[in-house]
């Protein structure tokens, strides 16, 4: 699956290209709009974006996530190597203490990412704060040629700002078209 990133101006071009995509046969839960205009959106039933494309925190979970990992070897290790509670530890105290500051790091990376805007989403913020609507489009490999062959010839003054080859990558930023 790909993800088409095709920016709007307004809230009836939205619509419209909306109601395309579907008459095209691009089911409502691959139609993700990001807007600054969430009642606009809902008044005209067309299908917002989730958390996971507008906040961070899965990308700042998995950050959070490795440094505790990190965190909990050293420990363990100085643990270990300084034997403060005796020769006699056994190996699940050990794994127990990297698997818990593991959680806490992803819970803390979590708490993080809840307040910061999708790192994706960074270059389209001064348009999508000017009022403009961020389209993004999932497509099975078979529907990306029609799709983007549709909305190029039905809708001119959608702007095709950026394409994800991958379903959902945290780690990396759609490519610039």
């Amino acid at each position: 699956m790909k993800c088409f990133y095709y920016l709007l101006p307004t809230l009836a071009d939205t619509g419209r290209a909306s109601d395309d995509l579907h008459n095209s046969g691009v089911n409502d839960w691959f139609i993700h709009i990001i807007s600054k205009n969430e009642a606009g959106l809902q008044r005209k039933h067309l299908h917002s974006s989730n958390y996971l494309e507008t906040l961070d925190f899965v990308r700042e979970g998995l950050l959070g996530a490795a440094i505790g990992f990190l965190l909990g070897l050293i420990f363990a290790s100085f643990i270990s190597l300084y034997e403060p509670f005796g020769t006699e530890v056994p190996l699940i105290a050990y794994l127990g203490m990297v698997f818990l500051l593991t959680c806490f790091g992803a819970w803390q990376g979590g708490l993080v990412g809840i307040s910061t805007e999708n790192k994706k989403l960074l270059r389209f913020h001064d348009e999508i704060e000017a009022g403009k609507f961020l389209i993004l489009v999932y497509t099975h490999r078979a529907e990306e040629e029609k799709v983007h062959a549709m909305m190029s010839r039905l809708h001119p003054e959608a702007q095709l700002v950026g394409l994800d080859p991958l379903f959902y990558n945290p780690f990396c930023s759609p490519k610039l078209v």
